[in-house]
């Protein structure tokens, strides 16, 4: 596996259209989480707010991964139903539209979560 220092050099790696998936997703969590601080953790792009995780997501072969552990998957348990899922993951397969409406709510579900925890609004 690939080590990468940011999450540019990571998108780079990926065909065409995993990157403009990626691209995609990277420009939501920026504009919808502006003071979050991107990184590379766990191999793939990381998002932090108040020095808590937010989101991470990353491109494979068949689907982009997202994760917004712990409690952005059950909080949209019903939304994200029909997609596959692992233990704090959900696949968005990339021969469907990205569920960009979905995305956003996740990480705005998770940003007042993070604040919340900080004392912060």
């Amino acid at each position: 596996m690939k080590t990468f220092t940011n999450v540019d050099q990571y998108i780079q790696e990926f065909e065409k259209e995993t990157q403009e998936r990626l691209i995609a997703i990277r420009k939501l969590i920026q504009e919808t989480a502006p003071e979050a601080i991107e990184s590379i953790s766990y191999g793939m792009p990381a998002y932090k707010v108040n020095g808590k995780p937010l989101v991470y997501f990353g491109g494979y072969k068949s689907h982009i991964g997202f994760y917004a552990t712990p409690t952005g998957h059950s909080a949209f348990e019903k939304e994200l139903s029909k997609y596959k899922q692992g233990k704090g993951s959900v696949q968005f397969p990339l021969d469907e539209p990205l569920p960009v409406k979905l995305i956003k709510e996740i990480v705005l579900f998770r940003l007042a979560e993070n604040q919340a925890k900080s004392g912060k609004k």
